[in-house]
């Protein structure tokens, strides 16, 4: 590796720690101000008496469109 130059497996790793890092502040204060992720209103929760059933529809939402409007920005060029 020369100085300045990054491989771009590397530079791959490094992007997605970052990313991982920020995902994770996102949830962590999100619980402080009440937005919990995977518990949001409109979420389906169906609970018997030998298991449950949980998808929760408006949080892959909310996290698809936050997605998409992270690619399109980056897209945009």
């Amino acid at each position: 590796m020369i100085m300045g130059h990054i491989d771009p497996m590397g530079r791959l790793l490094i992007n997605a720690g970052i990313l991982l890092v920020v995902i994770g502040l996102v949830i962590v204060l999100g619980e402080r101000f009440g937005i919990r992720l995977g518990r949001l209103p409109g979420d389906i929760r169906i609970e018997g008496r030998r298991g449950g059933f949980y998808f929760p529809i408006v949080t892959c939402l909310l996290i698809s469109g936050v997605l998409s409007l992270i690619a399109w920005l980056f897209n945009r060029r």
